[in-house]
């Protein structure tokens, strides 16, 4: 099941690179956890979980359908975050046309049928809806934007202008609000008043406003901010309940105004409400770079990421604590994902093996990460990516319709894990290992993840003797975790292996 070492020497270099090959193998030295269990540093609120972003794949009939929809059912997870996006204007937007000569566009031919599966996937369990792209028509362009007539037909030139056509945001709040009426009221009545019957009346608890605001329409923080507080009072005369995720940037990083700006309530109307905000990593390796260079780069930028969520804490809790985060877009974008669309008929390569392993475990180093930081929500992305459609971020294997080790690493962490967990002190006894102890409600365990393309063994206290251990690691392949009973106290790991140690 592990892997033997070839070393090759590197030039001048006093040091050896390993690549790990099949055959039988020398044990490493094994490092050692050191676990504090009587020193709690705090008390997790995190909710591990992932994004559906709307595609062809996933429409009734489609190859990805069926096993897709079954997989996000069988996870179970709460705070799913739906998204019909741009690229796909008529799965996106319910209104392709202004309304004009007491007639309106309202279709949802295109719509219904992909949220109707969603929905019935998730049932028992909370969702975040984001029809994220507004009608193109509400903007102010040059000339009227066009799209294909064809569903299926990727386009991605939908989100022109910078500037709504009306500056009191109205119309476009009076369309999510008639979004949110029609599947949580039966229907709605249209801008010349007339009914639109739908049929469904599902509990929807959150809606995030719009998506990466600051690459879509390239908004201000002063004109996102009034425009979510214009839509919001407008949802909420349709459902007084209802909850709210506001911001979604993309490079959160770059834009810590938008946070300053929109975070302080005295920039909001009164009673608007600050329930969420969300934004998003993508870690994103040079084109030069192979599978080798990445157990580093992904690793690494992920620290970058985690600093950024530490500076973003610090202007939530200055300006308004009792908001939540939702880190509701993690994962990897390839650079081959970027050459399929900016390329067109260019044909990306494969993901080299071992790379959903490696994905896998550095989405379980920042769920890790950010349930010591108070992070409410760590969301994976996304169910199902392909060909032309950012296959690098699939959660799905694209080919075979089976769940990937992506998939399998967030339900091991779903299954195991939660709020309400206690995280203790905990002694990492190497930079290519990421290691936490969790007093969860039935047991004590560790959550063990190898940083590093080759195998290596670590002791764990004593009291892991016997310990049973469920693992995500090329051995499992597109399978469920596998389960294992550890015999003494030395945890052997496969390369980018994530293992969950459940002590008796």
């Amino acid at each position: 099941m592990y892997r033997a070492s070839k070393c090759v020497l590197s030039g001048l270099v006093a040091g050896l690179l390993c690549v790990y090959t099949a055959g039988a193998q020398e044990a490493p030295k094994a490092d050692e956890v050191k676990v504090d269990w009587g020193k709690v540093i705090t008390v997790s609120k995190s909710t591990p979980t992932l994004q559906v972003v709307v595609n062809p794949q996933l429409l009734r009939g489609a190859k990805l359908h069926d096993g897709s929809f079954a997989a996000l059912h069988m996870l179970g997870a709460d705070y799913v975050r739906y998204v019909p996006w741009l690229p796909y204007p008529r799965q996106a937007v319910a209104e392709l046309s202004a309304p004009a000569g007491g007639k309106t566009s309202w279709d949802f031919s295109h719509i219904d049928s992909t949220l109707d599966d969603f929905m019935k996937a998730t049932e028992g369990h909370s969702v975040i809806m984001n029809f994220s792209t507004i009608p193109a028509w509400m903007f102010k362009t040059e000339k009227p934007v066009t799209f294909p007539d064809d569903p299926n037909q990727v386009f991605w030139d939908y989100t022109q202008g910078t500037e709504l056509r009306d500056p009191s945001m109205k119309e476009a709040a009076d369309y999510f609000a008639r979004l949110l009426s029609w599947y949580t009221r039966g229907g709605f009545t249209d801008e010349f008043g007339k009914r639109h019957e739908s049929g469904h009346f599902y509990r929807i608890p959150y809606w995030e406003v719009l998506n990466e605001i600051e690459f879509e329409h390239h908004w201000t923080p002063e004109q996102y901010t009034k425009f979510y507080d214009v839509v919001t009072a407008a949802m909420r005369k349709v459902d007084p309940n209802i909850k709210f995720v506001g911001l979604a940037l993309a490079q959160p990083s770059l834009v810590p105004g938008m946070f300053e700006y929109f975070l302080n309530p005295a920039n909001h109307a009164a009673g608007a409400p600050l329930d969420f905000i969300s934004y998003h990593f993508y870690a994103s390796p040079t084109p030069d770079q192979t599978l080798g260079e990445w157990q580093y780069t992904f690793f690494d930028q992920a620290e970058g990421f985690l600093n950024t969520v530490r500076y973003v804490e610090n202007i939530r809790k200055r300006y308004s604590p009792s908001t939540k985060t939702d880190l509701d877009e993690l994962g990897v974008i390839l650079t081959e994902d970027e050459k399929e669309i900016r390329q067109p008929g260019y044909v990306a390569k494969p993901e080299p093996a071992g790379y959903w392993n490696l994905a896998g475990a550095m989405y379980a180093h920042i769920y890790a990460e950010t349930a010591k930081l108070g992070i409410d929500v760590v969301g994976e992305s996304q169910l199902v990516g392909y060909r032309s459609q950012f296959p690098s971020v699939s959660m799905m294997n694209y080919e075979t319709a089976e769940p990937n080790p992506r998939f399998w690493v967030l339900k091991l962490l779903k299954d195991n894990f939660g709020p309400g967990d206690k995280l203790v002190e905990t002694t990492n006894p190497s930079r290519g290992l990421s290691v936490q102890a969790f007093e969860t409600k039935s047991r004590k365990a560790l959550l063990v993840i190898n940083k590093r393309n080759n195998a290596v063994q670590v002791t764990l206290p004593a009291e892991a003797d016997g310990a049973t251990v469920s693992l995500v690691a090329p051995s499992t392949g597109d399978h469920a975790p596998a389960v294992e009973k550890l015999q003494g106290r030395v945890l052997s790991l496969q390369p980018f292996e994530v293992s969950v140690v459940k002590y008796k």
